[in-house]
């Protein structure tokens, strides 16, 4: 009787934990954080495409994303509110050199860039409108 009490008790235990640590992941999921450490500096040229005058938001993406899908419609929401800000869409795996560089580990993952193409913003998995938002206010100086 004493092992089922234990392997019972193990077992709770086990499942309080994997809870909480599911819901901390998922509480971080999409909200931009500040970079540190070294910054990049992205250009143009990396991305194969024009900065926006004030801010840029870059995505990468992969096919099978749906989380991506839903991330696209929330920065081009943002993009269409905020007067010069512009919209970058990369496609993850056919930008392995980029990906590796930015050390992107999953996608959506969005980079906020200043006028200058500074990363000063970076959100791993489908951010919030209002997040993105807010993240675009430091980004703008604002």
């Amino acid at each position: 009787m004493s092992w089922s009490v234990t392997g019972l008790t193990v077992l709770l235990v086990t499942l309080a934990l994997a809870t909480l640590v599911g819901v901390a992941l998922r509480r971080r999921d999409g909200v931009p954080r500040e970079v540190r450490g070294d910054v990049e500096l992205l250009t143009s040229g990396d991305l194969h495409a024009e900065l926006g005058e004030r801010a840029t938001l870059v995505q990468f993406s992969s096919a099978f994303c749906q989380p991506c899908r839903a991330t696209r419609r929330v920065l081009g929401e943002v993009t269409a509110m905020v007067p010069g800000v512009a919209h970058v869409e990369i496609d993850a795996e056919s930008r392995l050199d980029l990906v590796r560089s930015l050390n992107i580990l999953r996608t959506p993952t969005v980079l906020v860039l200043d006028a200058s193409g500074r990363v000063v913003k970076r959100a791993s998995g489908q951010p919030r409108k209002a997040d993105v938002i807010g993240a675009l206010g430091l980004a703008v100086g604002e």
